[in-house]
């Protein structure tokens, strides 16, 4: 018995492609485009890029200066759930800041640093609006993973997550 190579090969390259295929168009429609409609209903989110790997879901958002992070990230969280499942959330967010708030934040963050080393989270709260000065707004937030650190000044914002995991906070990310 002698195999024809050409229907098995395009037999294979068929399969791959409707595999593949299959698992791009279910992704999409089932998975990316939920979370994309759902955090873009959000009122003060602009948009929304996703990239969804196994073990995680990162996501780049770009907000308005009025944009509570925090309530955010709960209600993605809470809306996301049955999407997200036990994959991790990764957050990344657009900064649109001026010299200013870059300036406060850089005074601010030794402060916060030392709440965060201490675990001594209730602090930076008030700490932070008592800093307040010249029209700078500050918004904090926190859930099991992160603190929240909103800043307007405004229609410039800047926004930090700062992870409670100790030895992380070095990195200062989105600093």
């Amino acid at each position: 018995m002698k195999l024809k190579v050409l229907p098995i090969v395009l037999t294979a390259v068929v399969s791959a492609v409707l595999l593949f295929g299959g698992w791009f168009i279910y992704r999409q429609v089932a998975v990316q485009s939920p979370i994309e409609k759902m955090v873009t209903q959000y009122e003060g989110v602009n948009s929304v890029q996703l990239t969804i790997n196994r073990n995680d879901v990162q996501m780049k958002l770009d907000l308005k200066p009025n944009v509570d992070l925090g309530r955010l990230v709960q209600y993605i969280h809470r809306e996301g759930q049955n999407l997200i499942g036990s994959r991790a959330l990764k957050l990344d967010v657009v900064d649109h800041s001026n010299e200013a708030l870059e300036n406060w934040w850089g005074d601010a963050m030794f402060t916060v640093a030392q709440a965060m080393e201490n675990k001594q989270y209730a602090e930076i709260t008030p700490t932070l609006s008592k800093m307040a000065t010249g029209g700078i707004q500050v918004n904090t937030a926190m859930d099991d993973n992160n603190v929240y650190v909103s800043l307007r000044d405004g229609e410039a914002s800047k926004f930090i997550i700062l992870p409670r995991v100790p030895g992380q906070i070095g990195v200062w990310p989105n600093a």
